[in-house]
């Protein structure tokens, strides 16, 4: 009985309580202005919910109304543009809550819902209820960078701000993850790993549904699903009378607790932050940009020779001061430089590693690497890196950063000689004729000589057994197999794992490092002999980049082809994108993978020995690793294939959905082809379905129609479905898939402006309609 009165008295005293909180209550039918009438309060009057000034506009949120500095706490729909002093914000009959203005209406919350009120609680949470005075959706469960006392964290993330004044999502990243871990990331990380990350709580394997903590006296800790306190972010909670707390990740990338003395009125204190060092967070000083301290405070700088994209913008990083020409036009005039930049520390995307002993070989290394655009060296090792550099800072480590310079050729100054200079000069001229014509014969002796060895060279070859042909290189490390070794190795071709335009894939295991692999038997190779193969796998060999597979060995054993690759653990991008929905990757993690496939491209198309156009990019040809980096196969080998090897045309190679117009027309085809088809990809990539799909209704049946009609419509949101997801990046990644399926390959834009386009680099224009849509 004596249970049953406290469960009693219990109910009673949180029924007043909810009571309490909704004495500010807002009624179906109510509506709010910017000029008059622009907010509803709490009934303290502390917090409002509605319109606050943004830049020349106004956006709606919910902010402290009863301090001198009105702080913003929470903004709605943030990444919307402020809207202009004519629009209205209404709680509509059906129960719903719209802000109105010239550039349409948008939903506050989900346009589903049917609220019967609505409040704003003296907490800074706005809520809606239903006709039972239940809660069913409320400002708490979606923040956006601030967190206020007793509010939670879970399984969600706050994005800071683009600045102090502008609230739309800027770069920074604080995520409670699923796996109990609270990281930081840089929002462009790519991918989404602990490795990437610059604040980790280090609280992974804490199990599911750990929440982060905003106690009610400001004490910032993480709780499992028992209700334990698992980790201390903060040492305790520092409550004081008449003083407001909130938790905020800023615009510099550091979270922080910061106070206010409703006493003393004045300025927002910082209690904690999360790192006393400003150059901690990743990204600061966007790319080809890195960090410095001063008095404690960050500065960024540019690479030598770079300048600021936008002085006023850190973020948006530096770009060289005048275009450099790109290797293939072999510009003799440009002449270049090492500048030394000491004690930095950097991302590494190495493309090549070499132990040389001294900074001034690595220096040279690199200038005699047209691919070279900086190099990092320390301890022996030069590592040869290509542009953008990222993350940078200077920091207290011995790493030597090389930055190749472009500098003019010295201009000649002209001047009439002196009499005196004459005789000196006749007697230059003479020894300039006779060198000349040194040079001259000794030019055409050595053409002479040359053309002899090459063909003595010829015959030697031609004269061999294939047996022994030479192996693919001194610099390759690729292992040549017998047809017996890659039987064992693969079980007798047991375990098949993929099929695919070039060939079936083996899962097999080296036996004596127990390396697991990927051997692919090609199907309807030229037969044109040894040398063709060996020269296509001499260029495979050669292509190392951390977003393609890559090939360990080969087996060329009487009429066999196969290709020995390493094994990727998490199958194709096609598996994850299409066969389990519920297991899709999230969208910032889209991103990463779209971004490291250009970045694969990009790099087949510019960057390696040779230039290779894929012809057959497609989601089952990017395969996922471990960490879910997003690797390219099957690369290089289009040269390899009878002229009707095809999947589905004949004469064309490629796969059905991803090939580009000028296949059809036959006319010649160009790194353009895979751009279309890697437009084709991200399309996918962006909606989590194939691009063609006959079971939905006829408007959406194909899905790069379907996606122009979204863009050209505005509601881009259609293609993601419920998904919450950054919508400026949704219209980034979008338009740049619209321009790499244009029907004129000269429209469509090289790889390199690919990717500077979705990282956010440069802007992106509107794209036209594609012609055959």
């Amino acid at each position: 009985m004596e249970f049953l009165r406290i469960l009693l008295l219990i109910a009673f005293v949180l029924a007043t309580s909810e009571a309490q909180q909704r004495q500010s209550n807002i009624s179906l039918g109510s509506s709010l202005t910017p000029d008059e009438n622009s907010t509803w309060l709490s009934n303290s009057g502390l917090y409002a919910f509605g319109f606050y000034k943004e830049g020349n506009g106004f956006s709606v949120g919910v902010f402290l109304a009863g301090i001198r500095e009105k702080t913003v706490v929470w903004t709605a729909n943030r990444d919307s543009p402020p809207v202009t002093s004519n629009a209205t914000l209404v709680f509509t009959s059906e129960g719903s809550l719209v802000l109105q203005s010239t550039e349409g209406d948008k939903y506050i919350g989900d346009s589903a819902l049917s609220s019967s009120s609505a409040s704003m609680l003296d907490s800074g949470n706005f809520v809606l209820y239903n006709s039972n005075g239940r809660i069913i959706w409320q400002s708490f469960d979606h923040p956006t960078d601030t967190l206020l006392p007793t509010q939670r964290l879970l399984d969600e993330h706050l994005i800071s701000s683009a600045s102090e004044s502008d609230h739309a999502s800027g770069i920074f990243m604080l995520a409670m993850q699923s796996d109990g871990n609270l990281v930081q990331y840089p929002v462009k990380s790519t991918p989404l790993t602990t490795s990437n990350a610059y604040y980790a709580s280090d609280t992974s394997g804490s199990g599911r549904n750990v929440s982060l903590v905003f106690d009610s006296d400001a004490h910032l800790y993480l709780m499992n699903s028992s209700g334990v306190n698992i980790r201390n972010i903060t040492d305790k909670g520092c409550y004081r009378e008449d003083t407001i707390f909130l938790m905020r990740i800023d615009s510099d990338g550091l979270f922080r607790v910061y106070s206010f003395s409703l006493k003393v009125n004045k300025n927002w204190t910082a209690e904690w932050a999360s790192s006393n060092d400003k150059c901690d967070p990743q990204g600061l000083c966007g790319l080809n940009g890195f960090c410095t301290l001063i008095d404690q405070e960050a500065d960024c700088k540019c690479l030598p020779g770079f300048e600021f994209v936008d002085k006023g913008n850190w973020t948006a990083g530096c770009e060289r001061n005048f275009i450099a020409d790109s290797c293939g036009n072999n510009n003799k005039s440009l002449k270049y430089t090492m500048e030394e930049l000491p004690n930095t520390s950097w991302e590494e995307d190495t493309y090549s590693v070499l132990e040389i002993l001294d900074k001034e070989g690595c220096t040279q290394a690199c200038l005699d690497d047209c691919n070279c655009e900086a190099a990092f060296y320390k301890g022996g090792n030069c590592k040869k890196q290509r542009l953008p550099l990222r993350y940078g800072r200077r920091s207290g480590d011995s790493n030597v950063a090389l930055i190749k310079r472009y500098t003019s050729p010295p201009t000649t100054e002209t001047f009439l000689p002196k009499e005196s200079d004459r005789k000196v000069r006749t007697d230059i001229l003479i020894i300039s004729v006779f060198l000349v014509s040194f040079g001259l014969i000794m030019l055409v002796i050595s053409i002479v000589l040359f053309c002899k060895s090459n063909i003595w060279g010829y015959k030697k070859v031609d004269t061999r057994r294939s047996d022994d042909v030479e192996l693919i290189g001194e610099e390759s490390s690729m292992r040549s197999f017998t047809y017996e070794e890659l039987e064992k190795i693969t079980n007798g071709f047991k375990e098949e794992i993929g099929k695919g335009s070039f060939g079936t894939v083996y899962k097999g295991i080296i036996l004596d490092s127990q390396k697991l692999v990927a051997v692919k038997r090609l199907d309807k190779v030229l037969e044109e002999g040894e040398r063709e193969f060996h020269t296509e796998m001499k260029a495979i060999g050669r292509t190392h980049h951390k977003n393609l597979v890559r090939l360990l060995g080969y087996c060329h054993g009487g009429p066999n082809r196969l290709l020995v690759y390493e094994y990727m653990s998490n199958g194709s991008l096609a598996d994850m994108l299409f066969s389990k929905p519920e297991n899709k990757p999230f969208w910032e993690e889209r991103l990463g993978i779209a971004c490291g496939i250009a970045r694969g491209i990009l790099y087949l198309h510019e960057e390696c020995e040779t230039q290779i156009i894929h012809c057959d990019i497609k989601p089952q040809n990017i395969l996922m690793d471990e960490h879910t980096c997003a690797k390219i196969s099957d690369f290089g080998l289009a040269k390899l294939l009878k002229p009707d090897q095809t999947r589905t045309f004949t004469g064309i190679r490629g796969t059905r959905g991803y090939v580009a117009p000028e296949w059809h027309r036959k006319l010649p085809i160009t790194v353009k082809a895979d751009v279309y088809s890697f437009g084709i990809v991200l399309l996918e990539i962006i909606c989590c379905r194939r691009n063609v799909i006959w079971d939905l209704p006829e408007d959406e049946a194909i899905l790069e129609e379907w996606a122009y009609s979204c863009f050209e419509s505005g509601q881009l949101v259609s293609l993601v479905g419920n998904e919450e997801i950054d919508k400026r990046q949704l219209e980034r990644m979008v338009k740049v898939a619209l321009w790499c399926i244009q029907e004129e390959p000269s429209v469509r834009p090289s790889m390199k402006k690919v990717l500077l386009m979705l990282e956010g680099t440069v802007d992106i224009p509107t794209p036209p309609s594609p012609e055959f849509f």
